[in-house]
């Protein structure tokens, strides 16, 4: 009902813009222009081992924001180990090695070069010397998740944040590292493979361990002078389970319900129950957890990975009702809700932005290690659009994401299978359909219409950013119509966009039914497109009808 009301106001809106301006010809208008939220690119491999080639692809694509994971065990020393080593002063960059540092310090100043922002993620395992064995026969996925020294991840980022505040040069270099000004706390700490345990019995501990690991990493990055940086708490994989157990997952809603200390109906806990969950056990106790958490209330914004149902899933399709404790992307409302909630609990009226940081459609081809169905190619690209035109809309959140440039590959054993499908290049380098659908997004939210009424164009000129930087201005947005199946295409209106906000939505009318795309062209000058891009570019196509 929402979707169709919202079609009949844009319909009736389109058509009073649009009354004159006729099926043909070529107008020029800004009309519709709206913000552009922050693109988070992640493809740890490819970035690490090859930044300057990744980056120019991610730059000419209009990626703002490249994501690269720090996993505590890919820096500290003798990480199988039971012991730690001895003389380690882990709060010193120097005390890492430099061959460990070497391709964040390259991913960093590639980044930099290019204007695009790099976005931490500092997380787990933890080294096993910093974690508590489980258990005999407890099941777990890795050892150095399972309770994970909050004060020893502490001093990881101590020197972290160290070694990238914009003054540190590495031994051997002439200049310092670039600053980074991102950052985001633990990947997906309602899962099991991230954290654990999740819970024992009825009670949750992978919230209280969370709590612990942020509030320690957040005193380390205000601590080497990071404050006044973007930093996300949350980082949540969209969905788990009730019962989650030692090693499975726990729905995020719950987890952050616990992670607030409060119950189902938002009441803050008390007593045993309280107790239980490292939270306060009175109401003077409470009074002083807002400020003993700083991190939970003064974050810059809270991170979700809004993956639809199996990464597969229609865009709109809500949870089921017996699940109102998942956080996907058609779950935003209800997120928001819980957040707000929780913060007003303590005092806190001011909402918390809300970040997509991990996001995308699996696709066969390629097959899966997993041998499940997967979407079609040109699926992806509808559903990769459809999607971001849903988180355009919302007013409050900051940024969508593409989780991988190539999909993962499978084990040696299989190469033609992959591990995780979501690139938008195959195994080989090929593009999929999902690429042009990134790089200049198309939806239009009611495809059939009358003669003689309009319909709604939304597009999205991503690389548009960089085009300002390089150029001093942005080649407009063509909005292209093609009658029937075959012919030529024509231009029918152009969108003038800028750098800063060049996502549009404005109101067409067509003649007849057919396909709409949008072109747009690089300017001579944009820097670092490789060099086998085309200038002109098209967006997938849509077609529509016109009774």
């Amino acid at each position: 009902m929402r979707r169709r009301t919202a079609s009949l106001v844009l319909g009736a809106l389109a058509a009073a813009l649009c009354a004159g301006c006729g099926g043909g010809g070529s107008s020029s208008t800004s009309q519709g222009l709206g913000r552009s939220l922050a693109t988070i690119f992640q493809d740890q491999p490819h970035i690490l081992s090859d930044p300057v080639g990744t980056l120019d692809t991610f730059r000419s694509l209009g990626v703002t924001d490249v994501r690269i994971s720090i996993g505590w065990t890919s820096l500290a020393p003798a990480p199988t180990s039971r012991t730690r080593p001895p003389g380690f002063n882990a709060t010193s960059p120097a005390a890492y090695a430099a061959a460990q540092w070497a391709p964040y310090d390259a991913a960093v100043r590639a980044a930099a070069a290019r204007g695009i922002n790099v976005s931490f993620l500092l997380t787990g395992p933890a080294p096993v010397w910093a974690a508590v064995p489980a258990p005999r026969g407890t099941a777990t996925h890795n050892p150095g998740v399972y309770e994970p020294s909050a004060t020893q991840f502490g001093d990881f980022v101590t020197a972290v944040g160290t070694r990238y505040d914009g003054h540190y040069t590495p031994p051997g270099s002439s200049s310092p590292l670039p600053a980074v000004t991102f950052w985001s706390i633990w990947d997906e700490p309602n899962y099991g493979y991230q954290l654990a345990p999740q819970a024992i019995g009825t009670v949750e501990v992978s919230p209280y361990l969370y709590r612990e690991l942020l509030d320690s990493a957040w005193a380390a990055l205000h601590g080497t002078g990071h404050g006044a940086d973007t930093i996300l708490i949350g980082e949540t994989a969209p969905r788990g389970a009730n019962v989650p157990g030692v090693a499975n997952g726990m729905v995020p809603l719950r987890f952050l319900r616990a992670l607030y200390c409060v119950d189902s109906s938002y009441r803050e806990l008390r007593g045993a129950a309280a107790a239980a969950r490292r939270c306060p056990t009175t109401a003077a106790a409470s009074a002083r957890f807002r400020a003993q958490n700083p991190g939970l209330f003064a974050a810059s914004g809270f991170a979700v990975h809004l993956y639809t149902p199996g990464q597969v899933g229609r865009p709109d399709l809500a949870s089921p009702a017996n699940e109102p404790d998942y956080a996907g992307l058609a779950d935003l409302p209800s997120l928001q809700r819980a957040l707000d909630r929780l913060r007003a609990r303590y005092g806190v009226a001011a909402p918390l932005p809300v970040y997509n940081t991990e996001f995308g459609f699996q696709t066969n081809p390629p097959p899966s290690t997993c041998g499940c169905v997967f979407l079609s190619p040109t699926s992806a690209a509808y559903y990769l659009n459809w999607s971001e035109y849903i988180e355009w809309r919302d007013g409050r959140l900051r940024s969508d994401a593409q989780y991988l440039l190539y999909d993962a590959p499978g084990p040696p054993s299989s190469p033609s299978l992959s591990g995780f499908s979501s690139g938008l290049l195959f195994l080989n380098g090929t593009p999929k359909p999902t690429y042009a659908a990134f790089r200049l997004p198309l939806y239009l939210p009611v495809t059939s219409t009358r003669r003689g009424r309009a319909l709604g164009v939304w597009g999205y000129v991503r690389p548009a950013r960089y085009a300002e930087r390089d150029t001093g201005s942005v080649p407009p947005a063509e909005i292209q119509f093609r009658p029937g199946s075959r012919g030529a295409w024509r231009t029918l209106r152009t969108v003038t966009v800028t750098g800063s906000a060049s996502a549009f939505e404005v109101p067409v009318r067509f003649s007849a039914s057919g396909s709409v795309r949008l072109r747009w062209t690089y300017p001579k000058g944009f820097a670092d497109l490789p060099a086998s891009a085309a200038r002109a570019v098209t967006s997938r196509v849509q077609r529509i009808t016109v009774r």
